[in-house]
């Protein structure tokens, strides 16, 4: 590919992961069922916030993690996302850009707070979550940095963001630029929820060519084209799709082309599997940085298992140790 200045521009919901350990009287008093999820409003999310003790801080969000990713194999990304101008944003800006994700946009200046997301952690380990959207929502076509998309090899957008109108619209400018630079444009499914609410216009970014990569979980795919048989849904996305990374969980991951399929194993976890979030983020990471240095589809799909490996050991969306070292370890050449 041609010379970059970034490998990836990642663009998604900018929610800050705030953790507190408490007791489990903490959630009685809060009236909060224990291990539930749930989107709160800006008032309740401002009274619990000032109700935590301790708190520990974290930048996230699915894209968000993506961008830290390739962060730590050594890549470039750029990051496009909303926070507003307060304490949670400006703690969202300073963590991206510590980590070498080159973060910009605007502040968001009206009522509406940062987005994030209250993780209450009781003694037994168990998670309590209460997420505010509050103004991750507010992205429009404005935020969109001409300059910064057409220098990134590759846009990615997080489906979850695809709820909002004017969101829409910021993506469907950033594919435009992209495509317009010779660039390429990727969309990641996010949940099957996500799919069902939004399938027909994802169906229609795809054979329209406004996307040409998809990301996606065996369960996504075959939201995507209601069927129960995956072999129909890869049938199916290999028509539609230039290009589609397919993760099978413990059974690796697919790379689909129209010319070619591959399928790498999933990396072997030592010690087992301790959390989730963030597999399929993470997966992203290695795909992406492969793609943007021109790796094989096989080599793609394999640090994108290995990235995926390395979150999953531990709790937390975001890589522990630097991905780089470990894909250097595993054979892989990461040049700069």
């Amino acid at each position: 590919m041609s010379e970059f200045k970034f490998d990836a521009l990642c663009i998604g919901n900018a929610v800050t992961d705030v953790f507190s350990h408490v007791e489990d009287s903490f959630l009685v008093e809060q009236s909060l069922v224990k291990g539930s999820m749930r989107l709160i409003d800006t008032d309740e999310a401002l009274r619990l916030y000032d109700k935590m003790g301790q708190t520990t801080r974290i930048s996230g969000g699915s894209a968000g993690n993506t961008a830290a990713g390739i962060a730590s194999l050594g890549g470039k990304p750029s990051y496009f996302g909303k926070v507003a101008d307060d304490e949670i944003g400006d703690v969202y800006r300073h963590d991206m850009n510590s980590i070498g994700v080159h973060f910009n946009t605007g502040p968001l200046r009206d009522d509406l707070p940062s987005s994030r997301s209250m993780i209450l952690i009781t003694p037994d380990g168990e998670r309590t979550m209460n997420t505010y959207l509050g103004s991750a929502t507010k992205l429009t076509a404005f935020d969109i940095d001409r300059d910064v998309v057409a220098s990134s090899e590759i846009t990615y957008m997080e489906g979850y963001l695809w709820d909002e109108e004017a969101a829409k619209d910021a993506f469907l400018k950033a594919s435009k630029i992209a495509h317009e630079a010779g660039k390429l444009v990727s969309l990641s499914l996010s949940d099957s929820f996500c799919v069902d609410r939004f399938r027909d216009e994802f169906l229609q970014l795809i054979q329209e060519d406004k996307v040409d990569i998809l990301f996606a979980n065996e369960h996504e795919l075959k939201a995507l084209y209601q069927t129960s048989d995956i072999e129909t849904a890869i049938a199916l996305v290999r028509e539609d799709c230039t290009l589609t990374a397919l993760t099978l969980g413990s059974e690796g991951a697919m790379a689909i082309s129209r010319e070619e399929t591959v399928h790498v194993p999933a990396t072997a976890i030592v010690g087992g599997v301790r959390d989730l979030t963030g597999a399929g983020d993470l997966f992203a990471s290695g795909f992406l940085f492969g793609l943007a240095r021109d790796f094989s589809l096989s080599d793609c799909a394999e640090l994108g298992c290995l990235c995926a490996g390395e979150v999953i050991s531990h709790v937390g969306a975001r890589p522990e140790k630097p991905l780089s070292q470990i894909a250097e370890q595993s054979g892989f050449t990461l040049r700069a």
